[in-house]
């Protein structure tokens, strides 16, 4: 066994074990390898662990490993910038980092040039720290509202990353992002389908399970420092 395949094998016991803490079925969370600064041969080793959704967050490295492994699952998970769009929207999974209703207008549009609806989630700025991307609670709102005129969108739900430091100290960080994520539920907009919250990396995933993830973005849990 590879110390990648070893390595999975250890995330995939602890995800069952936060899923058991907050009684939930581990089947409901999507474990995502992000493969920033790793090379072809480990996300080779990594597929063949049985890992088969993997998130990027630069445009050239995802349309390159994605041109690769075509046949996997790609999230484009980084900050998007609306001149990269082209290369990203009808190719990525899940776009996880839309951060204003502007990206929101240019996914739309370049999703309808393509003839496809891409599916994307809201990210969004919990912790209110300047250092972060992300929207605030009126913003989503607002963009959750626009998605109603936005056909070539679906919004799937909500992305944010919590203050590094210690585990528990993130919890009330996702915590407020699943109480955001039922209040923008409530709204009834037949453009969304708010199912799917991304929060949880490699240091405090347990923590964001026990708070409702249904997606944990993990590298070096997965690919070492």
């Amino acid at each position: 066994m590879s110390a990648i395949a070893e390595r999975y094998r250890k995330v995939l016991c602890e995800v069952a074990d936060a899923a058991d803490v907050a009684g939930r079925d581990p089947a409901e969370v999507t474990v995502i390898a992000v493969t920033k600064t790793v090379g072809v041969s480990e996300v080779r080793q990594a597929i063949a662990a049985g890992v088969h959704d993997f998130g990027e967050n630069r445009a050239q490295e995802f349309t390159g490993k994605q041109g690769l492994f075509p046949h996997e699952r790609w999230h484009f998970i980084g900050s998007l910038q609306t001149n990269k769009v082209k290369q990203v929207v009808g190719r990525a999974e899940l776009i996880h980092s839309v951060d204003s209703l502007h990206l929101l207008t240019a996914v739309d549009a370049r999703a309808r040039e393509a003839g496809v609806v891409q599916p994307v989630l809201l990210q969004v700025n919990v912790s209110h720290e300047a250092s972060k991307h992300g929207m605030e609670f009126e913003e989503a709102e607002e963009c959750v509202r626009a998605a109603c005129g936005l056909p070539g969108v679906l919004v799937r739900g909500l992305m944010t990353m919590a203050p590094l430091g210690r585990p528990e100290s993130a919890r009330w960080v996702f915590r407020e992002c699943a109480d955001w994520m039922g209040r923008l539920q409530s709204m009834h907009c037949d453009a969304v389908d708010l199912c799917e919250l991304s929060m949880g990396m490699s240091n405090d995933f347990r923590v964001a399970i026990e708070e409702g993830a249904t997606i944990v973005r993990v590298g070096r849990a997965l690919f070492g420092r």
